[in-house]
């Protein structure tokens, strides 16, 4: 099990420590996975059943106000090969439907219906129709406008650098639109990318979609397609989401991580990463941040300094 803290303080620990006793496991080694910007510690646990000891577990980080990952101690942990990522507020912070209203003065409508929708709380094919009938008139330069204005999670980069070079494959499934998804896959190396399609007539938005709805189960099968490319099983697939919309797209990966989520995510996903650094999602697969920056190194890549 993975303990992820901002701090991790040492009361957390013994917390932590203490659910495990209870639950009749052993502690059979300790090791850090990283000591900045996050702390992060793998505990090697035996003696307890995997789900009774998520279970426990989950409870008491939320008291402790910190992440904590259960999954078997076998080979698959660092062997997963594709990741599957939600785009806006996972890869990305903020959402570009929001960023395009504003170009259509309607940024504080369509943010209230995205609140929703993303809370489960409307269906979101329409509430998506709804709102991209809002932007009908904006003009195509926009999404140019957009795109230069979005800004990566923290650690995005490092993540997907990182991980590729160990093999691991990415894709992003996103229920934003492929005009501006299509370019951010093409500048970090992303090797699939699906998302709706805006239609544009003569320059300017007209307020419809092209083709099919990418919606949650849209996204599900994207990610069954992606498997099915690289050839390996659903088992082996990351997924990594923070909406409703993304709860089918956990579910069929081996591993769902709702990252920084809705609550209704959070209690459905396999674990949860509520730290605002993407990368932290490699402590989960067993790689410390001195792996990291060692590749890093070799490759001639500068890291930041760690605090004193």
């Amino acid at each position: 099990m993975t303990v992820i803290g901002t701090p991790l303080k040492a009361s957390s620990m013994a917390a932590v420590a203490g659910r495990i006793a209870d639950s009749g496991a052993n502690i059979d080694r300790i090791e850090r996975m990283a000591r900045y910007p996050v702390t992060a510690i793998d505990l090697h646990v035996s003696g307890a059943d995997p789900e009774a000891l998520r279970t426990v577990l989950a409870a008491e980080a939320a008291r402790q106000g910190v992440d904590i990952a259960v999954q078997p101690a076998n080979l698959l942990r660092r062997g997963m090969r594709l990741i599957v990522m939600d785009v806006d507020s996972t890869l990305i912070q903020g959402e570009v439907i929001e960023m395009l209203a504003a170009h259509a003065g309607c940024e504080e409508q369509v943010a209230e219906v995205t609140e929703a929708a993303m809370r489960g709380e409307l269906d979101f094919e329409e509430s998506l129709r709804t709102r991209v009938s809002l932007l009908a008139g904006v003009e195509e330069s926009a999404l140019d406008q957009v795109y230069d204005e979005i800004v990566l999670a923290p650690g995005a980069r490092t993540m997907v650098r990182t991980l590729r070079r160990l093999g691991y494959r990415f894709a992003i499934v996103s229920g934003g639109f492929s005009q501006v998804t299509d370019r951010l896959a093409a500048d970090l190396g992303i090797h699939f990318s699906r998302a709706n399609e805006l239609e544009i007539e003569d320059g300017r938005l007209t307020g419809r979609i092209v083709g099919d709805v990418v919606d949650r189960a849209g996204k599900a099968a994207a990610l069954r397609q992606f498997a099915a490319e690289v050839g390996v099983s659903e088992a082996s697939v990351i997924a990594i989401g923070d909406g409703a919309n993304d709860l089918d797209m956990l579910n069929a990966a081996g591993l769902g991580i709702a990252y920084n989520a809705k609550p209704m995510v959070r209690d459905a996903a396999d674990t949860a990463v509520n730290v605002p650094y993407l990368d932290a999602i490699m402590y989960l697969l067993g790689i410390s941040r001195e792996e990291v920056e060692a590749a890093d190194a070799e490759a001639g890549i500068v890291t930041p300094a760690p605090p004193v």
